[in-house]
């Protein structure tokens, strides 16, 4: 460190003629500045230009005094520097390319292409693109999160098979597709015909049957996991990582589920700006109703899946309590968090035949629902819509010293049969919720008081009813929901109009209440 006195004059002439000289021939590197440089518009003394600085930047020390000299703040034949910060600025997330087929053609090709033949191509585009990032994704899985976390110990093997699945086993699926739309591009970009590829590959999605059935098992073991210190640190430092494009691990792990649903979507839209004189159109119908039939199969299992999840988890205090329909139940109509008169909060799972009120519970680190009271079939079920005001929630102790607890959006359920089992007054956060609830109740009554019917059983074998009870059960519940699965779905089966009615109620019902109800985890 180089240290100035004010008497010394000729010295400091002499090293302003080195820093001068070596400005003009920028022989010497740039330091990094730690400090930024405030240049002085006026000098007054030489002494103002003797900088107190204690480590040896000499080259910004010389910039400093020419910069004063000149008034501008610069120095000639040096770039200006910008200040530095102390802490570095995040890496921004990964982008994913969203490029259109035109943006691949020169201008000379657009102009051989219709305009309808251009939108068909960016359709299929679409569609080969998309593959192309599934197969990334699930790439990216495997290698950015699974491996270092077996490798690391932070969750055992089983734990980790138990959330990821195959999903590596969906890769080669996925590939063997893009391998075909490659061979059917002509030299110009284009793809001929696209029909008959999908309508071979389509039926090997139902692979996803397994995968997707375990979604939830799946979900509720990873926020379980994430507790743990060691996984909480790991996925968050993923999270900031620019591969992640600021997706977490489950939207990763979700991403072929979404994938299913937007096939019908891409098929119909390159169907839409296919001519009907082109080979592909009768394809592209049977390629339609394929995927359909099977997002409906995959549908069925997931929500057979779903009910079967929750009934293990259900706690009995009572057997009296164990009701055998509830094991015989195939499908979850609807279930969210509700309130009892006196403020308990109550998670209430309406099943097809049964509706269950539990109580969450926590058993040895592990989740489940202690059924509360008695379990009410849905045929000995009666509904009350009850008005704002009607009853007073929190207990007979509050309610008798306030008059400020007059319940809103409440309803009651009981039994026909008082003496089989109390009411339960229940109360939803909003309006919208309790008429939600209300009207999955009536119509799951209204299903079943319509089911024993001879009418209902004489319009179809019993095989064909069979089969519509299950497509019905899984419709209702499924996670997998597309408008364009119900157009052709199996329970269309059933011709009495009174059941089809009361179904499409059911689906339109929990559709958008599964959209609010909270889930418990």
């Amino acid at each position: 460190m180089v240290a100035y006195d004010e008497p010394c004059v000729v010295p400091i002439k002499r090293t302003l003629q080195k820093i001068d000289y070596q400005n003009q021939t920028c022989k010497e590197l740039e330091e990094p500045c730690t400090k930024r440089v405030r240049p002085l518009g006026r000098v007054t003394s030489l002494a103002n230009l003797i900088s107190p600085v204690k480590n040896g930047a000499v080259r910004r020390f010389g910039q400093t005094l020419q910069a004063s000299f000149r008034g501008d703040g610069r120095s000639p034949g040096v770039p200006q520097q910008k200040p530095c910060s102390k802490a570095a600025a995040p890496t921004p997330p990964k982008r994913r390319n969203s490029m259109l087929w035109s943006e691949t053609l020169d201008v000379h090709q657009k102009g051989t292409f219709s305009t309808k033949e251009i939108k068909r191509q960016e359709a299929i585009f679409e569609l080969s693109r998309g593959e192309q990032d599934l197969i990334e994704d699930l790439k990216l899985a495997r290698k950015a999160y699974h491996d270092p976390m077996l490798k690391l110990s932070i969750m055992s093997e089983e734990e980790l098979t138990a959330i990821f699945g195959d999903l590596d086993a969906y890769i080669p699926l996925h590939e063997d597709l893009l391998a075909h739309l490659a061979k059917a591009t002509g030299p110009d970009g284009t793809v001929g015909q696209i029909g008959k590829i999908v309508v071979d590959w389509l039926p090997r999605l139902n692979a996803y049957r397994a995968y997707c059935s375990n979604q939830l098992a799946a979900k509720a073991l990873l926020d379980q996991k994430k507790q743990d210190p060691r996984v909480q640190d790991f996925l968050q430092r993923c999270l900031e990582s620019p591969f992640s494009r600021k997706l977490d691990l489950w939207s990763f792990l979700d991403i072929p589920r979404s994938r299913l649903v937007k096939y019908p979507l891409l098929l119909k839209e390159i169907l839409r700006h296919t001519p009907p004189d082109h080979p592909d159109t009768a394809s592209l119908e049977q390629a339609i109703s394929i995927i359909q039939a099977v997002l409906a199969d995959i549908n069925m299992k997931k929500g057979e899946s779903e009910c079967q999840y929750y009934i293990d988890k259900l706690e009995y205090l009572d057997d009296r309590q164990k009701d055998p329909r509830i094991e015989q139940c195939k499908s979850l109509l609807c279930h969210g968090e509700l309130r009892n008169k006196s403020g308990t909060k109550l998670h209430v799972f309406l099943f097809t035949e049964v509706l269950v009120l539990t109580r969450p519970v926590t058993r040895n680190d592990r989740h489940c629902f202690q059924v509360y009271r008695q379990p009410i079939p849905v045929q000995d079920l009666v509904l009350e819509d009850l008005q704002d005001g009607d009853v007073r929630m929190g207990g007979s102790f509050r309610g008798a010293f306030s008059n400020a607890d007059k319940a809103k959006n409440i309803f009651r359920v009981r039994f026909q049969d008082p003496s089989q089992g109390q009411s339960h007054t229940l109360q939803v956060n909003d309006v919208f919720h309790k008429q939600q609830w209300i009207n999955c109740l009536r119509t799951a009554m209204s299903t079943q008081k319509d089911s024993p019917l001879p009418e209902s059983e004489s319009l179809s074998t019993p095989a064909s009813t069979d089969i519509c009870t299950k497509r019905r059960s899984s419709s209702v519940s499924a996670i997998i929901h597309m408008e364009e699965t119900n157009e052709n779905c199996p329970r269309a089966v059933v011709s009495a109009p009174s059941r089809m009615n009361s179904l499409k109620k059911v689906k339109v019902c929990y559709d958008h209440f599964k959209m609010s109800v909270k889930v418990c985890k």
